[in-house]
């Protein structure tokens, strides 16, 4: 007869933070995202902290863009600050098996969703100086809103130098996404620019 495994408790506890600013919340929901339905409150606060820790540098989890974000604290005051985000809603727990996970809420993933759609729009435009545009592979089956936000906001840059880059990231894509590229290739040629 087995016995039923024990869920591990996990209690929140912001100590005196009362605030985070928006940077802050943007910062702890992009770390989040590396570990989002696979990882915990202790891994996310390593990712913040700068961490070595070894499971941190396996799984690359030393790129992310916000790695060390609060070197200069704690793991418990980041700790602190990543309770906050649950008790006011931007990030949520959901047990896996026994173990507690973080997830975004609706909030949580409205922000990152913009926040991640603007570093790979950075991303983008520095790919526009050469002709690799091996990248866009990457963003094949990503979450289609934000990849629709993503190309909702080339489409605004209004720079026809993307199309090139467009066209390679059409020949990838699953027809949805395909038919948006084209929209707004369209947009960028209609001043006549042909590529």
């Amino acid at each position: 007869m087995s016995r039923k495994k024990q869920r591990v408790r996990c209690e929140l506890y912001t100590g005196d933070i009362r605030h985070l600013t928006d940077e802050e919340i943007k910062a702890i929901l992009r770390a989040a995202d590396e570990l989002i339905a696979t990882g915990g409150r202790s891994m996310l606060a390593k990712i913040l902290k700068g961490s070595k820790d070894k499971k941190v540098l396996e799984y690359g989890l030393d790129q992310c863009p916000v790695y060390g974000y609060y070197r200069e604290l704690t793991l418990q005051q980041i700790t602190n600050r990543i309770d906050w985000m649950i008790k006011k809603g931007y990030l949520e727990i959901e047990y896996r098996d026994r173990l507690p996970m973080l997830v975004f809420s609706d909030i949580g993933w409205e922000i990152e969703r913009e926040t991640y759609a603007e570093e790979l729009l950075q991303k983008l435009t520095k790919l526009l100086d050469g002709r690799d545009y091996s990248f866009v592979q990457e963003l094949k089956d990503r979450n289609r809103g934000m990849i629709l936000l993503l190309i909702e906001k080339i489409k605004l840059t209004g720079n026809a130098r993307f199309i090139p880059l467009l066209k390679a990231w059409k020949e990838i894509e699953y027809k949805k996404v395909q038919a948006e590229i084209q929209r707004v290739i369209d947009y960028l040629m209609k001043d006549g620019t042909i590529f």
